[in-house]
């Protein structure tokens, strides 16, 4: 799988509405730290092991409609929701900490 972008707010309710968990990854182009750990979550989103969890990622600025409703205040933010609901985050460039992240979304595929 890939990180794929998020472009309106009804992709966005059509992706954590899937059954699916879903991992999002909240960015913004100028950020700095946001480049290395988005990096490391392309390789996690496509590893074997977490091809039921499905990757996306939102640029703050162009979906400011999403970020301003889940209080996204920091990039970058990374999200993990089932059936629409929010289970858990990751605020700030923390590589050694998204591995977790991915594998709590993984224990959560049906």
């Amino acid at each position: 799988m890939v990180v794929n972008a998020i472009n309106s707010y009804e992709e966005f309710q059509t992706a954590i509405n899937s059954g699916k968990p879903v991992l999002i990854d909240f960015f913004t182009p100028e950020c700095v730290p946001c480049k290395p750990v988005s990096g490391a979550l392309e390789i996690l989103s496509k590893r074997a092991e977490y091809t039921g969890v499905d990757f996306y990622k939102v640029n703050v600025h162009e979906q400011e409609k999403i970020s301003n409703e889940l209080g996204v205040r920091f990039v970058p933010t990374f999200i993990l929701f089932k059936d629409g609901d929010k289970v858990s985050d990751l605020v700030g460039a923390n590589p050694r900490k998204l591995p977790a992240l991915v594998e709590q979304a993984s224990g959560l595929v049906a």
